[in-house]
């Protein structure tokens, strides 16, 4: 499945869950990105898989090899964002899930 698919798939899984807002709903940056309380958790960005975590699990994510720290083309990778490799064998909709918690959480 291609990875635009992998991300629509993960819009409709989430899009009517209590307090998620889905793409397209806002304007600007992050239009297409999927919210909770208004601020981002998933985005899809240049064919990745975006995610808003804790800094402790994306290290763990990065030094498993499983994708690098998000840079939103400002020359600064950002600490709470990943950007999923395309062969990373983690699952989506888990990942998805645990960047709801945290950032619905916060």
């Amino acid at each position: 499945m291609a990875p635009e698919e992998k991300y629509e798939d993960l819009v409709d899984e989430f899009t009517g869950q209590p307090g998620i807002t889905p793409p397209g709903a806002t304007g600007g940056f992050g239009r297409g990105a999927l919210r909770v309380g208004g601020r981002i958790f998933v985005m899809f960005v240049r064919g990745q898989l975006v995610l808003k975590l804790p800094e402790a699990r994306v290290d763990e994510l990065v030094d498993g090899g499983h994708g690098v720290r998000f840079d939103a083309n400002k020359g600064t990778p950002m600490k709470e964002w990943l950007a999923l490799s395309a062969d990373s064998p983690q699952p989506w909709p888990a990942l998805a899930k645990e960047a709801l918690e945290f950032v619905g959480g916060a």
